[in-house]
């Protein structure tokens, strides 16, 4: 009789205390992961535990411990469906912003070396890579020389980034009095949470006032070029008003995460400081920051701390949106899908690696169907290559339902939706999966027409080079290899 009874081994034993793992993790953590990535862990586990289950402890979770988020029992009812939205998320309002975005990268380069000349009292920089080239040392040698004027430099970088940069600049630097943290580094655990939830926020906050941000790592090729190359296509934009008080509070966050020290209150001295840097290159007298500057404030923007200079007209609006662990929902995935289902005209994007999930994909589709035009523009050729292999499916499945796929000849790495014209974003933030749903990541919102009105010119403006997605069938053999590895693509 015990003949026919099942022989418990070690492996069984293996396969059913790692399936068992992932059950109690996954419901303790009320983790919610789409059904083709939880049938991926699973398999994974019963197939090769003794891979899966040490991968899945180091890489498995993509949210920190969740926040709950209760009603406050008031109905802000606000002018623009997504700010209601994003209000619900419990972050930060819409607010009046003096928005200046950036066409190339002198520009961009410009307006960034402008807000950390402008910081008084403290200068926060958030960046995914600083380049050990030519421009990353012109950014540290900008560093430096603001903190030896006394003003307080906290530079934030990810320990993937962390890697390429040798140990001699964060050295020099610190000799200069700029305080460094690593977020996640890859040999060391002072971040909670996986190794593979990285921080992929550029950030440039002056004295929590002037914000430059966008897609563009602080090296050279997204603002001079290297070796003779052209720099890559991006987008980035400087502002100041609330929503750069908001971006301050998410780059506190981030630094005490990565184990540094809070920072002091600001100081208000309340006198005017002259001599403040505009982009163009002009000065500006700025009253020291908790002082209004007048020409400022007739815009409706709060200028304490930051450069009067070209402010938007009446109306530019926008909001600071961060997404990724720790938040307590998927914050730019769940704008992205419902303005899908808003959007009734046009809808233009612009991204380097376009690997959406099923629901994304779905939404994108949906609106297609419907007629609204959708221009999607990609490069041929990205600077990640499994990227550009798993992406395939999806731009055929697009094109078929209508979206219009644009290929530049050119590496692109900026990232730009835009919903009709009532709605814009741009920020750090990939159409993909790993972006949407992993990383550290943020953008801003705008409601404002001249901020969507550049936005959607300067996506239209890659077209005419761009060509055309061939999306025919592809091979039995090259349909298996995608399907593999986008099973896989989402932790990549």
């Amino acid at each position: 009789m015990s003949a026919w009874l099942p022989q418990v081994t070690l492996h069984s034993l293996v396969v059913a205390i790692s399936v068992l793992v992932y059950v109690l993790t996954t419901r303790v953590e009320r983790e919610r992961r789409p059904p083709s990535i939880a049938i991926a862990w699973v398999l994974g586990m019963i197939a090769l535990p003794y891979l899966t289950l040490p991968t899945y402890l180091l890489f498995g979770r993509r949210k920190l411990p969740r926040k709950v988020l209760h009603w406050s029992g008031i109905g802000s009812h606000c002018t623009h469906w997504a700010e209601d939205l994003i209000e619900s998320f419990g972050l930060a309002p819409c607010a009046p912003s003096s928005i200046h975005l950036h066409q190339d990268g002198s520009e961009s380069a410009a307006a960034l070396f402008a807000t950390m000349s402008n910081a008084i009292d403290r200068l926060d920089i958030c960046t995914y890579i600083l380049g050990n080239d030519a421009f990353g040392r012109e950014a540290m040698q900008r560093m430096i020389e603001r903190a030896q004027s006394g003003v307080q430099v906290r530079l934030l970088i990810d320990g993937v980034g962390a890697i390429q940069l040798p140990a001699s600049c964060f050295s020099r630097l610190k000799a200069a009095g700029v305080q460094t943290a690593i977020f996640s580094p890859l040999l060391a655990r002072k971040t909670q949470g996986p190794r593979n939830l990285r921080n992929h926020r550029k950030m440039v906050i002056a004295d929590g006032t002037q914000l430059w941000a966008g897609g563009r790592n602080l090296a050279a090729e997204y603002f001079t070029g290297v070796k003779g190359a052209p720099p890559w296509r991006d987008l980035s934009f400087d502002l100041q008003g609330p929503v750069a008080a908001a971006a301050a509070y998410q780059f506190e966050a981030d630094w005490v995460a990565a184990g540094g020290r809070p920072a002091a209150p600001h100081a208000a001295t309340g006198a005017v400081r002259p001599g403040m840097v505009a982009p163009d290159g002009a000065t500006r007298d700025i009253a020291a920051p908790g002082v209004t500057t007048p020409s400022v404030a007739t815009q409706g923007v709060v200028a304490s701390g930051a450069v009067a200079y070209a402010p938007t007209p009446a109306g530019g609006r926008a909001q600071f949106l961060p997404s990724g662990p720790d938040q307590a929902e998927d914050t730019v995935h769940a704008l992205l899908i419902d303005a899908c289902f808003h959007v009734r005209e046009r809808l233009l994007a612009v991204t380097p690696y376009f690997v959406p999930d099923v629901s994304l994909e779905t939404a994108m589709r949906l609106a297609a169907r419907r007629g609204v035009k959708i221009d999607l523009c990609i490069p041929v050729v990205s600077n990640h290559r499994l990227a550009d292999f798993a992406r395939n499916r999806s731009l055929r499945a697009l094109s078929t339902a209508g979206v219009r796929i644009h290929l530049l000849q050119h590496m692109n790495h900026a990232k730009a939706v835009v919903f009709d014209d009532s709605l814009a974003i741009s920020g750090s933030v990939n159409l993909d999966s790993r972006s949407l749903l992993l990383n550290y990541e943020c953008a801003v919102v705008f409601y404002g027409a001249r901020e969507i009105d550049w936005l959607a010119d300067w996506i239209q403006a890659l077209i005419p080079e761009a060509q055309p997605f061939d999306y025919r069938a592809p091979s039995l053999w090259r349909d298996i290899g995608e399907g593999l590895l986008l099973t896989v693509a989402y932790q990549l």
